[in-house]
């Protein structure tokens, strides 16, 4: 347990700092919070649009009729978590796309290099030795190439959507809970 004398100590270390002052400093904990952004609560600028957020913002917040500032915080932080869903999904969608372009490089590098005419001419007419049939396999081998790297990029990110969707379901559960009529209706209701 902090003792007095720790927390005093604290409080007094708390009010020596002053925080970034450099410019690069002050840019630099400006992003502290956007690492690979999936914890971002709203718009990676360089790489999302803020009116498409707005405009996905103001059809979640259309959805419910927000009688409340709690009701509205509510319907505010579910738009935020269900943004985050997208970019999530998207993530995924880019990794095995990536996976899938450079298992497409490599094939193809190894093909030119033993020299088969047929590959070649495969290539150059938009052939493509691989059948739809041949799909479902890939999918699994990319997913165990994406599982297996030694940065678990798919493990964080399946952990970072659990988390989202568990959020998203507490607040929808909490705004489906909610009285939400308005005082004036809820004392007209107690008369009947």
């Amino acid at each position: 347990m902090t003792s007095y004398r720790q927390i005093e100590a604290n409080r007094r270390n708390a009010l020596k700092s002053t925080g970034p002052r450099t410019e690069a400093g002050k840019e630099t904990s400006r992003r502290n919070a956007v690492r690979h952004g999936l914890t971002a609560e709203t718009v990676i600028d360089a790489l999302e649009d803020a009116e498409d957020y707005t405009e996905f913002e103001r059809a979640i917040t259309a959805d419910y009729d927000a009688q409340s500032a709690v009701e509205r915080e509510l319907v505010l932080r579910l738009a935020s978590l269900l943004w985050r869903l997208r970019r999530a999904t998207m993530m995924e969608t880019g990794l095995f796309d990536l996976d899938a372009r450079h298992l497409r490089e490599q094939r193809h590098n190894h093909q030119l290099i033993q020299g088969s005419s047929e590959v070649i001419q495969g290539v150059f007419h938009g052939g493509n030795c691989e059948t739809k049939a041949d799909a479902p396999a890939e999918f699994a081998r990319s997913y165990l190439r994406l599982a297996s790297m030694p940065n678990f990029a798919l493990d964080r990110l399946s952990r970072y959507e659990a988390t989202l969707w568990r959020q998203a379901g507490r607040i929808i559960y909490a705004l489906e809970t909610l009285d939400r009529r308005k005082p004036q209706e809820r004392n007209q209701r107690r008369f009947f």
